[in-house]
């Protein structure tokens, strides 16, 4: 059996956690990965997790767009959609090092996600 590539790593990680399985998403994440996201960087599987772990019970469905993979990094381009939207698009740049993912930069416009506008 062929060890898994950065792109097998965060296909597993992407179809775990936007269909709400966190400690399955977790499995691929190292404990010392670092992201860089929107209203701040976070640093560590624990504070990753509580951001990944909030924001995946809202998801109502998911539209991808594109992937690309250049050895040990991978780059996602979707619409995680909510309540609030399904037309806001969101870009990730994983890194996997070791079987795992290192290193996230999420671009996504936070505004996009807040509550519903009132009619």
């Amino acid at each position: 059996m062929a060890p898994e590539t950065a792109y097998d790593v965060v296909t597993k990680y992407h179809r775990a956690w936007t269909s709400g399985d966190i400690d399955g998403a977790m499995n691929c994440v190292a404990d010392d990965i670092s992201c860089r996201a929107p209203g701040g960087d976070l640093d560590g599987k624990d504070a990753y997790r509580s951001f990944i772990g909030g924001f995946a019970p809202m998801l109502t469905g998911i539209g991808d767009i594109a992937e690309f993979a250049d050895g040990n990094r991978v780059a996602l381009f979707y619409y995680p959609q909510t309540a609030a939207t399904s037309t806001a698009p969101a870009a990730e740049f994983f890194t996997v090092t070791d079987g795992k993912i290192s290193e996230s930069v999420l671009i996504f416009d936070r505004l996009a996600y807040g509550p519903p506008g009132q009619d």
